[in-house]
């Protein structure tokens, strides 16, 4: 198929287990003359950024080329797309999600412009000139996924040793390296106390142009970086938030899912590298801004995962059952990851993840899927909470709250009598969007909130506590020592609500 690169090969001899060949090829990216479009920007003069499954042969079959559309499926006579194999696949879990590419013993050398650093995973053998060419020798010292990076450019370097793990920056922009370094630092911290051990004695953040794209990615001990969303991000703003910070976090969280643990290849594999990995950046950002500044990243992601799944083309899963599909493996995953903490505490969420990585990591097939990882999670989890495991993400399960009414009365002894009325309606949905209401029996935060404080305008949470809701209409009273500002059932956007905007309300005095 020379359309689409696709050949296969025959040996004349079959190779038996273990024997050994070597493949040699050439491969060239040109743009003829000036194109209208699709021109190719990741070979460029001050700033490339490759990785070898765009310019290296792949061996196996790749389904990312085959049509998306079930619409543009049907009119060539195709049967629908298959995102993904069943969880329950048992030829599937010798495959991870990866696809083809396992592990590899990894080394190279690359040749760049004299005057720029190129770099790959791995750790620097030595470098040289010759014929007018700067030579890099790289080599890792355990096996990675054949998943690898080359990048170069005129690079400025900062570097910093935390508990002899090398950090390392590799700049153009200089306007926010302090802030990945302090990200890197404490993501380390976190995840090696609460996961398991960090793998590698260097990590490595590289800078490449927005142009390839505002994303960053996660290859072993190196992070390419989009100058777009990191390097020039404008962060002056007080209030903003640190989307730099938490994408740094994000992509080191990567270093333990994804190149410690990495699930098969069923349904649900991107909760356990993307899911796990934002909830993994979420603890770091609560532990650096505090509890109360999460409402502002939870809004953002509900906000998301609401707008993008009226989008669905084909069917919406529950989480744990995600196809490739990112308004539910990062921003579902993030809500529900987040809740699943509230509701259990962090040390169990963090001590099912570390039991799971400690049976998991570096292993080979058959690899783990979501069933292994939320039964993991439940046994530490308290037996009231196991039904809301199942809305979190055996379901698709949303909510409709809001504060009906609300007053408060200064008692004698200086503090304050709070009532709030407020209304709950809980859904199930299939996976085309039809929705059910189903009885309320959900634990749900009741909030009291004071005056808005910090730089980034955060109210004050006076009260919070979860009380099991068992009816759509219920009134509270609670007394607090400070004067109230506001009101909210599930102030936080910690659950999947429909209409968050009317979960807070001011207190009528």
């Amino acid at each position: 198929d020379r359309d689409h690169g696709y050949q296969i090969y025959k040996f004349n001899e079959p190779l038996i287990p273990d024997a050994q060949i070597t493949v040699e090829f050439e491969t060239a990216w040109r743009t003829p003359g000036f194109a209208n479009n699709g021109h190719s920007v990741k070979v460029t003069q001050n700033g490339t950024f490759i990785n070898n499954t765009d310019f290296f042969p792949l061996l196996g079959y790749f389904n990312n080329a085959e049509l998306g559309d079930n619409n543009k499926r049907r009119r060539h006579d195709l049967p629908p797309i298959e995102r993904a194999s069943s969880i329950d696949d048992k030829a599937a879990w010798m495959r991870n999600g990866l696809g083809n590419l396992d592990r590899i013993d990894f080394e190279t050398i690359v040749s760049t412009s004299v005057g720029q650093i190129a770099i790959s995973p791995g750790y620097l053998q030595r470098q040289w000139q010759e014929d007018g060419r700067s030579y890099f020798h790289y080599k890792m010292d355990a096996p990675i996924w054949n998943f690898f990076s080359f990048l170069s450019a005129e690079y400025d370097v900062k570097k910093e040793d935390w508990n002899g793990i090398s950090i390392e920056i590799y700049y153009l922009h200089d306007y926010n390296v302090d802030t990945m370094i302090e990200s890197v630092r404490n993501s380390l911290a976190y995840f090696g106390e609460n996961f398991s051990p960090f793998q590698y004695r260097q990590f490595r953040i590289i800078e490449f142009p927005v142009y390839q794209g505002a994303f960053a990615q996660s290859f072993p001990n190196t992070i390419p970086f989009s100058e777009g969303i990191g390097f020039v991000a404008d962060l002056r703003e007080q209030d903003k938030i640190d989307y730099v910070y938490y994408v740094t976090a994000h992509e080191l969280a990567h270093q333990w899912w994804a190149h410690q643990v990495l699930g098969a290849d069923v349904q649900g594999s991107s909760m356990i590298v993307e899911s796990l990995a934002q909830y993994s950046a979420l603890m770091v950002m609560e532990e650096q801004y505090g509890k109360e500044t999460m409402k502002r990243f939870l809004e953002f992601e509900l906000d998301r995962y609401l707008r993008d799944r009226g989008g669905e083309l084909i069917e919406e899963l529950p989480l744990f059952l995600v196809e490739n599909q990112p308004y539910i493996h990062y921003r579902k995953g993030s809500v529900v990851l987040y809740a699943l903490k509230d509701y259990v505490g962090a040390p169990v969420v963090n001590a099912a993840l570390a039991r799971f990585i400690d049976e998991y990591a570096f292993k080979g097939p058959p690899y783990p899927t979501t069933r292994q990882l939320l039964a993991t999670i439940r046994e530490g989890a308290p037996q009231k909470y196991q039904d809301v495991i199942t809305d979190l993400f055996e379901k698709i399960v949303l909510y409709d709250l809001k504060v009906a009414d609300s007053s408060v009365r200064e008692l004698e002894n200086g503090q304050y009598e709070v009532n709030i009325e407020v209304e709950a309606h809980k859904y199930e949905a299939d996976g085309e969007g039809r929705e059910e209401e189903v009885p309320f029996i959900t634990w749900v935060d009741i909030g009291i909130l004071g005056e808005e404080q910090g730089d980034l305008k955060v109210p004050e949470m006076i009260y919070i506590k979860k009380y099991e809701v068992t009816q759509n209409t219920r009134s509270f009273t609670i007394v607090v020592d400070k004067e109230p500002v506001s009101v909210g059932i599930d102030p936080l956007n910690k659950l999947i609500d429909r209409n968050p905007s009317d979960n807070v309300l001011a207190i009528e005095s």
